[in-house]
């Protein structure tokens, strides 16, 4: 018989990510079929933090593949591109190309600011921006973008954040210092304060880290 809600194990999951990383994307994908597997044992909580892969990025964007050629050179762009695009195709997904990447802080100010509104919100927030930029080639450096998001998901206020660009700042540069100064990499995943995992890992690894999690609660 399955366990009551009651009995069921809390797992927190702490996430750390950049908006603008396809492997986040995937790392959360993988996660959350992990997390369906044993859901009759668990009650999971999923808390998304601010990673900045380049923190000069600029705001006014750049090309997608041009930011790729830049960081990995010209010459592995296709392999690049080939190995994210058959990933995704896993995923039930199709990786754009297209499209401009760049500055992602105010991304990670309405990330941060959906979390008092619940953490569902915010992973349903951060699920359509992944899907935005990823699938359909939208820069989320665009305010536009980021209310259309918010307002999909039911995220209150933040159309008064965004015309603040100092609004959440503190609370993102809080949440930096706490989760992100002591990684170099993303997604970076601590599975309720002890257990931590980095990369798109594969769904069996997230629930070998779950049972570890369980055998100790």
């Amino acid at each position: 018989m399955a366990n009551t809600s009651d009995a069921k194990k809390l797992v927190q999951i702490d996430v750390s990510s950049d908006t603008v990383c396809p492997w986040c994307f995937v790392g959360k994908k993988n996660l959350e079929k992990a997390m369906e597997l044993p859901k009759e044992h668990f009650d999971f909580e999923v808390r998304w933090h601010p990673f900045l892969l380049d923190p000069s990025a600029p705001r006014e964007g750049i090309k997608k593949c041009d930011k790729i050629k830049q960081k990995f050179g010209a010459d592995q762009y296709e392999h690049i591109i080939s190995r994210i695009t058959k990933v995704f195709r896993d995923l039930g997904l199709e990786y754009d190309t297209s499209g401009l990447t760049g500055n992602t802080l105010d991304s990670h100010r309405l990330i941060t600011f959906a979390a008092r509104q619940g953490y569902d919100k915010q992973n349903a927030l951060v699920e359509e921006l992944f899907y935005n930029y990823c699938c359909q080639g939208k820069y989320i450096g665009d305010r536009e973008v980021l209310l259309d998001a918010a307002r999909k998901v039911g995220i209150g206020g933040a159309a008064e954040l965004l015309e603040d660009p100092r609004k959440g700042l503190e609370e993102v540069y809080e949440e930096l210092e706490k989760y992100s100064s002591c990684i170099r990499g993303v997604p970076h995943f601590v599975i309720n304060g002890k257990y931590k995992l980095s990369g798109g890992q594969p769904p069996g690894v997230f629930l070998r880290a779950f049972q570890a999690v369980a055998n100790e609660i």
